[in-house]
This record gives structure tokens, sequence and C-alpha cells, in this order.
């Protein structure tokens, strides 16, 4: 690592025309760069032109998922189909109370069965769902790929996926459940991302009666202030270490092995997820998706075979 860490969190905004910088200090040797105000109306925004962000101060909703509610549902559901953070463990509990159990949405590795109860070994009712409003992006730097030797640094094919709010966009995922004690767990081995309360919808279009909890993106500003306390000592532990110094980018290419992998499980859910996943997941442009990135410069991803020790964890 340099002697200072500069983490970038500008933001092109087409809706604004610039933005002011504010420099945190960081104890003596580091600082924090931050590009203020923040716009989600570029088209590298987390949130598809025409959407919108209300800021909460505990739970933020964001604008509803696109699912079509029954006229005779109750309000109880229809107010839980309007997606809502979950910025801490007391946020779970007040969304899952009254059971045991919380559901999770898998839309990347998650989408392997064989992943997930690697992830959650005692997990139940495994099974495949679509949630409306969403897209998957490869905007995400992952240390684990890093730590298990398959992320290529030198031609930034580093990336993992989140998932983004999209009007008009659909993605197909797993739910399943967990145990609640398993929440603390949870929120730190997915401490990039940030936590949604969403209502996905089965494939005949039939809306859930209870909410899961997704994984969708975070910025560079809120991982830092939020996830590392402003710490930069944490930010080492999880990122620096790596000589990453941003996490959320969209000029990074998807891990090799991890979107052969995804690619594999989605093909096991059946051919509507395999090619929801192809035409509905997109490289950090938005604008490329995976299956136009496999016929063109991500071509032969498909045929090569992960290393040896990671090819039951990567097989799809």
């Amino acid at each position: 690592m340099t002697d200072r860490l500069a983490l970038q969190f500008a933001h092109r905004s087409l809706c604004l025309g610039h933005s002011a910088s504010l420099r945190i200090p960081v104890r003596s040797k580091f600082q924090v760069q931050i590009a203020l105000p923040f716009s989600f109306c570029s088209a590298h925004s987390p949130l598809c032109s025409g959407s919108s962000l209300v800021l909460r101060s505990k739970l933020r909703e964001i604008s509803p998922i696109n699912a079509s509610l029954n006229s005779g549902m109750s309000n109880s559901v229809v107010n839980e189909a309007e997606p809502k953070e979950l910025r801490d463990e007391s946020d779970f509990e007040a969304i899952f109370s009254g059971g045991d159990f919380i559901s999770v949405c898998g839309f990347g590795s998650l989408l392997s069965e064989r992943s997930a109860r690697s992830t959650f070994p005692e997990l139940i009712n495994f099974r495949v769902a679509r949630l409306n409003g969403f897209r998957r992006v490869f905007g995400n730097v992952a240390p684990i790929f890093f730590e298990r030797g398959i992320a290529k640094p030198e031609t930034k094919e580093i990336s993992s996926l989140c998932a983004e709010p999209c009007e008009g966009e659909t993605i197909i995922v797993t739910v399943f459940e967990i145990k609640k004690s398993e929440i603390p767990a949870f929120i730190q081995r997915e401490i990039e991302f940030r936590f949604l309360a969403v209502l996905p919808e089965t494939l005949d279009g039939k809306l859930y009666d209870k909410p899961a909890v997704l994984c969708f993106r975070s910025t560079d500003e809120e991982f830092f202030q939020v996830r590392c306390k402003g710490n930069e000592d944490i930010f080492l532990q999880h990122y620096g270490r790596h000589n990453i110094d941003k996490i959320w980018r969209d000029d990074i290419l998807p891990c090799r092995v991890y979107l052969r992998h995804c690619i594999l499980a989605a093909k096991n859910l059946g051919e509507t997820a395999y090619n929801n996943f192809l035409d509905h997941t997109f490289l950090g442009d938005r604008s490329t998706t995976i299956r136009e990135y496999l016929a063109s410069s991500g071509s032969g991803i498909m045929e090569e075979e992960p290393p040896e020790s990671l090819k039951f964890r990567y097989g799809g």
C-alpha cells in the first residue's frame, strides 16, 4: 500500500453538473476522498433511469418492486412489497419477527444449491423464484478471489456480482431459509453489501407472503463509514491487504472461474433461469450482457476448468 489510501467515491452525475469534494482525515497517513453530492441519475447509477431512492434514518425504502398484487391481499403483505433496507441486526429481527428462520435470495453463486449448502449447511426449502425491479451487475471487487488465487488483476477480471434496483428488469433467483441465529455471520460474510428485504414471486407470478433478504449494491463511502466505522485498519483487513482501494467499479470484468460457476448454476435450474442469467446480467458498463460478453472478449470462459482444489466449490 502507498503512504496514502485514496478511496475515490466520485459518482458521475447527469442530474448534477459537478460534484464537490470533501476530504476526511483518517489518522495520520490516510485520507478518504469523498465526492459529494451523490446522484443516482447517471447511466452508471445503482438505479436505472426513472427509479427513485428515498433515504430513511433507519429503514430506507426503494421504489416498489413491479409485482402484481392481488386485490384481496392484506395491507401487511402490500407494505412488504416495498423493499426496505436492513441496516443492522435489529432491522433483521423487526422484519423477520415471529419465527426462527429468515429467507435469503441467491442471485450469483447461491443459484447453486451445492454452493448455498456449503455456506449455509442447515438451509431448508431451496427453490427458484422471480424478483422484479432488479438486475445483476458485475461491479464489485471480491477479496475472496484474491485469497483463492483466481483473481486476475492484470486483466481486471476480479469482479463478483451484485444486485441493484432497475425499473423494468427481472432476475430469476433462488430463495431458501436459514436460522435467525446465522444473521450475524451472514452480515459479516457479505460485509461489502447493503441488505434489502424484498418480496419475490413464484415463476407463475404468485407473490410471496414473506420477505427475503437480498444483498444489493453499496458504495465505497458507505462501506468505509458504516461497515469500517471510518477506521482504515478495518478497511485494510478486508481490502487493503490485497491492494484494493476501491470496491465498487464500472471498469472491471467478471472473475472467470466465478462467472463460469454462476452460469452453470443457472443452467442447472432450467432454461428459464439460464437465459435470464445470460440476458439480465451485465458487465460494469451496464449495457453489455453476459451473453454478449461470452460471444466476444469473454469467449472461452466456459471451457476453462477451475483449479483442482476449487472444482467442487466452483462446479456449478
